[in-house]
């Protein structure tokens, strides 16, 4: 386990993991199509047109990668999350923070990137917002942040927690956003919990760190790059376009402004880069969605692991693996799946002879063992994502599926997958 984003950074590049790009990039379009062109490798721009930082990104873009920062086999990942969920722990605290050394005065001195032409402006993607509230304490979360002018961003807010701690101080809420998080905190961020739990508390049990208190009273985590100081206001303005991880553009909508007040930096800060639609954000938005399933699914089946699969824009298809014991277990699995993963559109639910990552396989489950008229479940009119671009934009309706491609109990023996002995190829060519 290793200890902030930088550290990690460095490792990538000690181990000649990292890809540095030879000259100087553009903040508009360029740096993201550079990135985008290697998304699954990690990269550091040392120079950004009218930035005053370095930019780092894909830092986190496979599974291979987070489990290298955790210490862990990438099938270890789900099971350190899920206990770590299950069992958060309060971080230490710091008298002060390396990410405090600096002021930066202007949004424009930063690295913030235009993705696509169509994008609304250039966007913070990486960014993570603590917010606080006296009754339910403390909440971490990913919100997209599109650059106005040098100090103003208007921030995309779903109808959740951050939401509501809008709502109960009056409509303009004090918050911090810290940008260059290192991976536990980046994934504690992204799982759906309920209002009152801390993620801070999730990202420390997952890899211990220590925390800071800011003069708003935001308590934030002390080695990170960037800290701002902001206030979210009940000034609205139209957010968007903007692509996001189906590679579609989501629709503009009306959102709330934030000013950021104050930009606190590292002497010689990287900024992190999040591609929109690419393999990082893929990782860190669907991973923290497989503990949550798997915990649902848990309830009603033996379940042994659980995938948020790439080629479903690691957001709307899932595939569960389960250790059936009675004949209903596969569509009990579904039913739970869908609960552990509101925003799933698809899932599969497999035997746990079946590897869950390989696709191959799956879709070999599904051809010997799945039967359309007793293995379909169909939900209609469901609450779906707002990122499907299939789905009502508005009331976000959808038709969720789950496939049971579990083989029956009886005459189990005849859907078992033939083995071959097992040889060490290198013996024989």
């Amino acid at each position: 386990m290793k200890g902030s984003f930088r550290d990690f950074v460095k490792e990538l590049e000690e181990k000649k993991q990292l890809l540095g790009i030879r000259k100087k990039v553009s903040k508009n379009l360029e740096l993201a199509a550079v990135m985008k062109a290697r998304e699954d490798t990690p990269i550091l721009a040392p120079e950004v047109g009218g930035a005053k930082f370095a930019a780092v990104g894909n830092v986190f873009a496979t599974r291979e990668l987070v489990a290298q920062y955790l210490g862990c086999r990438v099938d270890e990942i789900t099971k350190k999350l899920m206990d770590a969920i299950n069992r958060p722990s309060k971080p230490k605290s710091a008298k002060n923070s390396p990410a405090l050394e600096k002021t930066v005065s202007s949004l424009d001195e930063l690295p913030i990137p235009s993705h696509t032409e169509k994008d609304g402006g250039p966007y913070i993607c990486s960014g993570v917002v603590v917010a606080k509230d006296k009754e339910y304490g403390t909440n971490c979360s990913f919100h997209r942040m599109m650059q106005l002018d040098g100090n103003r961003m208007a921030l995309r807010i779903l109808p959740r927690h951050l939401n509501t701690f809008i709502e109960r101080a009056g409509g303009e809420l004090d918050v911090a956003v810290i940008i260059g998080a290192p991976i536990n905190v980046l994934l504690a961020s992204a799982v759906s919990t309920k209002i009152g739990v801390n993620e801070l508390e999730i990202a420390n049990s997952l890899a211990p760190f220590e925390t800071v208190r800011l003069q708003n009273g935001i308590e934030v985590p002390s080695e990170v790059e960037f800290i701002f100081e902001a206030r979210i206001t009940k000034e609205l303005v139209n957010e968007g376009p903007f692509v996001d991880l189906t590679d579609t553009y989501d629709i503009v909508r009306r959102q709330q402004v934030m000013e950021v007040r104050k930009i606190h930096a590292r002497k010689d800060a990287l900024f992190h880069v999040l591609l929109p639609g690419g393999m990082e954000h893929r990782v860190l938005m669907g991973m923290p969605r497989e503990p949550t399933i798997f915990n649902e699914v848990s309830k009603v089946a033996e379940c042994k692991g659980v995938s948020i699969t790439p080629g479903g824009c690691s957001w709307l298809h899932g595939v569960v693996s389960i250790r059936k014991k009675n004949e209903d277990d596969g569509k009990k699995a579904i039913e739970a799946a869908f609960r552990g993963h509101a925003s799933m559109k698809h899932v599969v639910v497999v035997d746990d002879d079946v590897d869950i990552h390989n696709m191959q396989q799956v879709e070999w489950a599904i051809a010997t063992r799945f039967q359309g008229d007793r293995g379909l479940v169909i939900k209609p009119h469901e609450k779906g994502s707002s990122l499907d671009p299939s789905a009502n934009p508005e009331t976000r309706e959808t038709t969720k599926v789950g496939v049971d491609a579990t083989a029956p109990l009886k005459n189990r023996a005849a859907f078992d997958r033939a083995k071959y002995k097992k040889v060490n190829v290198k013996d024989y060519f």
